[in-house]
């Protein structure tokens, strides 16, 4: 068990503690870390993997499971999460319990494999692994908003971030293309990338994206004045935007971006600026999830 102490504002060391709690009084031999940042995170995994375990557990968010992705994908040990993070989209996209984490690590020992995809992202700082949503434009945005505000907690934090950048929106020279194609001039407000359906704490964006299905979902909204913005959030936030003339969704396995000033966030996380190649390992890490989510 790899644990992240600091995810989720401080939560991820209690969550660990009931998660190896449970495991050991089901008589699971457990053998766990906890890193105090991504760098030791990684040295610890590079250990535990070197044990060879018949599962890691990772307490954490999707920022902790997405930093160690590029040491796990492809490899023959199935991972459970236990989610402890602020969003936890990639725990809601394989229905693994959000606030009960005994249940939650009970994959670990009862769980189904599930293969699903990894996102990847090339750009000028080199590659890097994601497992829900990409955003770039007012979404992108939104996440470094979210990520500069030291309250409110949870998902009001990142309504507050949405609130705030809906006053400063501006369209963006976009420039797209999909699947080895040109690209061409599609100004809008955003551009969401998507494995999954959702990110910002259940915010989706991607209705319909299976991280399974070896596509990414593409959803570009068209530029927006503040007031067409204001109208279309309560849309975003329950997921008919897609129902509206503004938004589009596309479908593609690789997807070309770039903009004069495009900040690219991922999983949370800042990964890219200025222009990026966006694709998929297919199938490339192995999840435990519950029977019935499989």
């Amino acid at each position: 068990m790899l644990v992240n102490p600091h995810s989720g504002k401080g939560r991820g060391s209690a969550i660990g503690d009931a998660a190896v709690a449970h495991l050991r009084v089901r008589g699971a031999l457990v053998n766990e870390r906890r890193g105090a940042d991504a760098s030791e995170a990684r040295r610890l995994l590079a250990e535990l993997l070197a044990d060879q375990p018949d599962v890691l557990v990772v307490v954490g968010g999707d920022g902790t499971l997405s930093a160690l992705a590029e040491s796990l994908v492809g490899g023959a040990i199935p991972v459970a999460l236990v989610p402890a993070g602020t969003g936890n989209d990639l725990a809601r996209a394989l229905s693994i319990p959000r606030d009960r984490p005994e249940d939650a690590a009970e994959a670990a020992l009862s769980g189904a494999p599930r293969r699903i995809d990894v996102g990847t992202i090339e750009s000028h700082n080199g590659e890097h692994l994601f497992l829900t949503i990409a955003a770039l434009g007012f979404d992108a945005k939104v996440s470094e908003r979210t990520n500069r505000l030291r309250y409110p907690r949870g998902r009001a934090r990142y309504f507050l971030a949405i609130a705030i950048e809906v006053l400063r929106v501006r369209a963006m020279r976009f420039r797209l293309g999909l699947d080895g194609e040109t690209p061409a001039e599609r100004p809008g407000t955003l551009i969401a990338i998507g494995n999954t359906a959702s990110y910002g704490g259940g915010m989706p964006m991607c209705v319909g994206a299976d991280p399974d299905d070896g596509v990414l979902d593409v959803v570009h909204v068209a530029p927006l004045s503040m007031l067409r913005l204001i109208l279309l959030l309560p849309r975003l936030l329950s997921g008919t935007h897609l129902e509206r003339p503004e938004a589009q969704r596309l479908r593609a396995r690789m997807v070309e971006v770039s903009a004069p000033d495009l900040v690219v966030y991922a999983d949370g996380e800042r990964v890219a600026q200025g222009a990026c190649r966006v694709g998929l390992r297919p199938g490339a890490l192995t999840m435990l999830v519950a029977q019935e989510a499989r």
